[in-house]
């Protein structure tokens, strides 16, 4: 059985992260449509696959992942950093189609045959709520077919960055999965930082979203993390305890302003 923990964090941004109004910040948001094609797998109305080169696992059956998932072509993956970003997409047949986007957040990689163009291979649900009220299943039926998409801010309300210890983590090797970041939803790199230290040590990319530093650790442990696309930084001070176990989730109580 999972388990989940609670802890303060204090938010620390970047020099070069631009501040909007009411102290919100400015996260990545692409005002220019591209276009891509989109496909679609799994049952016609499923969520999406539980398993995934991102490594959110049963997340995908959770807000706000749920019904939002999709993989996309090498290009947009960024081999697993690009994780957890958030796109808007939407058809173009008038005849079928809604004018309203549909968000989509990556979790997986799509087939390797598709790697020569964008292209979004979508959750059965979410390929269906592109078209118009009633006409799902028509729009299924056509299998692939272009879109156009750009990247959005993510939004997971009422959610907490947190922070999940992989399975076969040590006191010598420790394997950390992101969960529920807003804004850029990406990340760039990591540092942890042990107890009564001044030093930051970088983490490694594993794969996916998972993150890991090789190396003696003494807790409790502080995160920051840095995102891919703004450079925007958040720390969690001693978010990962002195007694920490592996398949735990650490949650802070900030998470980054949208």
């Amino acid at each position: 059985m999972e388990i989940r923990y609670f802890f303060a964090v204090s938010l620390v941004v970047s020099a070069s992260t631009v501040f909007a109004a009411a102290g919100s910040l400015r996260h990545v948001k692409d005002p220019k449509w591209h276009n891509a094609t989109a496909t679609w797998y799994g049952s016609p109305e499923g969520d999406g696959s539980t398993g995934g080169a991102c490594g959110y696992g049963t997340m995908v059956d959770v807000q706000p992942f749920k019904a939002r998932v999709g993989a996309v072509s090498p290009a947009l993956f960024k081999e697993g950093e690009g994780c957890g970003a958030c796109y808007k997409v939407k058809c173009l047949d008038n005849t079928i189609c809604s004018k309203k986007a549909v968000t989509v957040i990556i979790t997986d990689q799509a087939p390797q045959r598709y790697s020569d163009r964008p292209l979004f291979d979508l959750s059965g649900s979410v390929y269906g709520r592109m078209a118009i009220t009633g006409h799902g299943s028509s729009l299924r039926d056509r299998g692939e077919m272009p879109i156009i998409y750009r990247r959005t801010p993510c939004k997971c309300k009422r959610k907490n960055i947190a922070f999940h210890v992989n399975e076969g983590s040590t006191a010598y090797w420790l394997s950390l999965l992101v969960e529920f970041e807003n804004g850029d939803g990406d990340i760039g790199s990591m540092h942890i930082k042990e107890s009564g230290s001044k030093k930051w040590l970088e983490m490694n990319h594993l794969w996916g979203a998972n993150w890991v530093f090789n190396g003696p650790l003494r807790g409790p442990l502080s995160v920051k993390i840095t995102t891919l696309s703004s450079g925007a930084t958040l720390t969690a001070s001693d978010v990962i305890p002195r007694n920490w176990a592996p398949k735990a989730t650490y949650t802070s109580r900030l998470n980054f302003h949208i």
